[in-house]
């Protein structure tokens, strides 16, 4: 019968589900460092030309900022594009330009996370599913073993690995998740600055219009 044929898979699914949720945290950890240092990179080579943008605006010294357009940072290259753009343009279509960059950066910042995000949600789900197989094969083996009920508080003390396992893996990916989504966001935001600062150094250089 197809129940039997379920029972027959329960103790080696369980122990399929345990290697399952070994390899993804094992992808997690991973995943979680390399994107630790990266957006840790990227975050602090924001603030750093985020507050000298702050200071070229506070003392109204625009026309330096082309010394921050370089290939440094992330802001610094949308900062060189920019300018490059007014020189030849106009502030017409600057907007257009940074989103286009933006959309472009964007998935790259964003590397990994969406594998972070499915095993946050589903390690759990995949969890309960090995503890479902180890609880099938503790009363599988209570049933052959004459009504031993230790050898069932030790299956179902088993099983419960899986969905401990489970929770372990998920809990850091959506912790890890939320806040690299939270920097992410941050750094995209750096970007509106900058594209403000491009659109205040052309008005303040007589470049609204295009440049023929």
């Amino acid at each position: 019968m197809l129940t039997e044929q379920f029972y027959a898979i329960a103790a080696p699914g369980h122990e399929v589900t345990l290697w399952l949720l070994i390899i993804l945290s094992i992808f997690s950890v991973a995943f979680i460092l390399e994107r630790f240092f990266t957006l840790r990179a990227y975050k602090k080579n924001s603030t750093q030309i985020l507050s000298k943008i702050g200071t070229l605006v506070s003392n109204n010294q625009l026309k330096d900022i082309k010394e921050l357009a370089t290939d440094d940072s992330l802001e610094g290259r949308a900062l060189k594009q920019g300018l490059t753009y007014i020189e030849n343009h106009g502030e017409a279509g600057l907007e257009e330009i940074f989103n286009s960059y933006t959309l472009v950066e964007k998935p790259k910042l964003e590397k990994f996370l969406n594998f972070l995000a499915t095993a946050g949600s589903n390690a759990p789900f995949i969890g309960l599913l090995g503890t479902v197989f180890g609880i099938m094969d503790a009363f599988r083996q209570l049933a052959s073993n004459q009504g031993d009920g230790s050898m069932v508080m030790i299956g179902i003390s088993k099983a419960l690995v899986a969905t401990g396992v489970g929770l372990l893996v998920a809990i850091p990916a959506v912790i890890a998740y939320n806040h690299f989504q939270k920097q992410v966001k941050g750094i995209l935001q750096s970007l509106d600055a900058v594209k403000e600062a491009c659109i205040a150094y052309a008005k303040s250089n007589g470049r609204s219009k295009k440049v023929n």
